[in-house]
Order: structure tokens, then sequence, then C-alpha cells
């Protein structure tokens, strides 16, 4: 007996002995194990009408075709949330314009945040921060926060790769769009940076009936809408008519009607500039002057994106043009031009008249091109 244990001792370790001299399997990424993949990237041209500026690309993160898939997918994807029931899409959807057309947007825990979500049409212009407050200097650093954040996707980004790490496709997408050699390589950054460029690429179509007038169809507006143009620009005196100035360009100016600034519009009267509910970019800046200050979204595409301002306070644009028309409270840092609402019409006031061609005007700037553009939407539908 005892002869026969050392002859199975000696057999199991020889047995072992060969093993170890040959790869075993193993659950750890090997290295390389993506570069047998194609990396071949390929341009990608962003669309966009031709009196529209050159987009803003930075140098660190050129487009590509296959980028741009890789970023439009994780923008949809519920993957990015700790309970895979939420998508940056969740509270940015095509048909409200890329917003989620509530007051305020809830995470997934159910707790509602205190903003509304900005609509995303031609974000990509936006060069002086991002986020109501402008709390983010880029796309790419934009596209870090929601995951994180305790109110929206409530995960981690570490908690995140790994399941992009383990999942049966990403990886691959990731080697197509960044030339990475095996999967261990997937970084948030590298997600960000795909997700910045499938939002480069929200860009206006140019073919609303606003922006068939401003091509040389003066014919496409009625009377109530040119009447509401030229209130809005302030630019009834060079026709010679009797219009009131709507101030509106002053804020929502430029090919994007976004001033790419951040203003205090009136929204509330307080004692002091410390009593805002929300102090909006005073958070970022720090200069008392910005208290109650927040960045004026774009007004292309605005009968899509309700409820308005930064909180939802209002339902329609009815309501909105109501409110301006008050002129404001009189706060320290209101917009100085709030107090000019209506200059030049009737007791320097928009009689309901005018109110209504305002608002008609502004449904000129609905570009349904755009939101029905199927390079846009969920991929996994």
């Amino acid at each position: 007996m005892k002869g026969l244990f050392i002859k199975v001792s000696f057999g199991l370790a020889l047995i072992l002995g060969i093993l170890a001299c040959h790869d075993l399997p193993t659950k750890e990424p090997i290295p390389g194990d993506l570069d047998h993949i194609p990396y071949d990237p390929q341009p990608y041209t962003i669309v966009k009408p031709s009196f529209f500026p050159n987009v803003p690309v930075p140098a660190d993160n050129p487009m590509t075709a296959d980028a741009v898939q890789l970023g439009r997918r994780l923008f949809y994807d519920p993957l990015l949330s700790a309970d895979s029931t939420m998508s940056c899409a969740s509270c940015h959807l095509p048909q409200g314009n890329f917003s989620d057309n509530k007051a305020v947007s809830t995470g997934i825990d159910g707790i509602a945040g205190k903003r509304s979500s900005m609509a995303l049409l031609n974000i990509a212009y936006a060069t002086n921060g991002l986020f109501w407050d402008g709390r983010s200097p880029s796309l790419e650093a934009q596209a870090l926060l929601p995951v994180e954040d305790p109110i929206e996707l409530h995960t981690t980004w570490p908690q995140v790769i790994d399941k992009l790490k383990a999942h049966p496709t990403y990886p691959t997408l990731f080697r197509k769009a960044f030339g990475i050699t095996d999967r261990t390589q997937i970084t948030k950054e590298l997600a960000a940076k795909a997700i910045a460029q499938f939002e480069r690429i929200l860009i206006s179509s140019g073919t609303s009936k606003f922006d068939e007038f401003k091509q040389g169809n003066i014919d496409v507006f009625d009377d109530e809408e040119l009447d509401g143009y030229l209130m809005y620009f302030e630019e009834a005196w060079q026709y010679g008519l009797n219009l009131p100035d709507a101030q509106c360009f002053h804020c929502h100016g430029g090919i994007t009607l976004t001033g790419n600034n951040y203003f205090n519009n009136g929204l509330e009267f307080v004692a002091s500039l410390d009593d805002f509910k929300d102090l909006g970019r005073y958070n970022v800046t720090g200069n008392n002057s910005d208290k109650g200050k927040f960045r004026t979204p774009t007004l292309r595409n605005i009968a899509l994106s309700a409820p308005y301002m930064h909180d939802g306070r209002f339902q329609t644009l009815e309501e909105v043009v109501e409110n301006y028309s008050k002129k404001g409270f009189g706060v320290a840092n209101e917009d100085p031009n709030l107090p000019l609402m209506g200059l030049n019409g009737p007791n320097n006031t928009l009689t309901e008249a005018h109110k209504k061609s305002i608002v008609k005007f502004l449904h000129t700037l609905t570009d349904t091109t755009f939101v029905n553009n199927p390079d846009i939407q969920n991929p996994f539908q």
C-alpha cells in the first residue's frame, strides 16, 4: 500500500508540474485581447447648416465615426446607472429637444433634483460652461458628473467601467473608437469622450421656418410671425413699423439663439441677493453679483422644451412672455434690459396682441427635422 501511495503521489506531482508549464484559462483580461480587431478610425464630419459656424472640437478628442456611435450607445444605455434603469437619455429625449419635459428631473432613487434638464440642441457651441450654473468647462467634463451624482444615476465610475469591461460588445467598440489593445484600458475618460462626440452632432438642421426666413424666403412668415420676429430682434424701426421692443435677442441672440452667458432674468423678488432659493452661478464663481443667475438656454425648438426656466416653473410660452412683460422686480443684479420690455409700445408696454405675436414667432424656431433625425435616436430600439 505504501508503495502504491508513493506512486500515486508522484503521478499527481508530475501532472501538476506539466500543467504548470502550460497557460491555464484565467478570468483576468489577457493583455492584447483586442488587438486582433482592426483599428481604422474614419474622420466624422459633423452635419450642420452652411450658415452655422464650424463646431468647436477639442484637439484631444477628434471626431471619428466609431467614437460617435460608441457615444450614442453609451448615451442611451441604462448600464451607466447603479440599477440599470436610467441612462443619459432618460433626462434628455429627442422629442423634448433632448430635455425630459419635466419641471425637475428625478433620478434612480426617486429623488427629485432642483433644476430642469437643459435641452442639448447645439450644445456643442456652448463654450462658456455647461449646466445651468456653468460648473463644467466642456462636454467631456460634463459627461463624467451624472454617473456619480447621488440624485441622478447614483453609481461610481469604477462600477460602470467594470460592467463595460465585462460586456460582450463594449470592449470591441472601445477598441474601434480609441484603439485600445485590451479591455483593461477602458476608462471613464474614454467613455466621456465618446459621449461628448455624440453630443457634438446634435446640431440644428437649418430647416425651421425661422431659418427659411433668414435665408431669404420672406414669404414664409405670416403677419403675426413677422411682427413677433421684428419685436424679438428690435428691427421694426427699419421698416417704419410701430412695434415695441421685446428685448429678447439681448439674452437669446446669435445663430443658436442663446447668449452663451448667465443672467438674473427677473423671476422673483428677493430682499437681498443672499435670499435666492437657488444661488445658481454664484456656486461656481463665488461672485456676489452672480447670485440667482443662470445660463440662458437655446430658444431653438423652445416649443418642444416645456416647461421653462431653470426650475420649470412655467408650463407654456405664454406664461414666459407674460412674466417678462412685468419687467422684473428691480433686484440689484437683474438684467438691465428687463425694464425696457415693451419700449416704444403703447405706454411702453406689450399688448396682448404683441405677446401673441412673440409666442407665434417662437414657434417658427421649431425644427422637427432635427428631432426626427435617425442618426440621433436610441440605437437599442
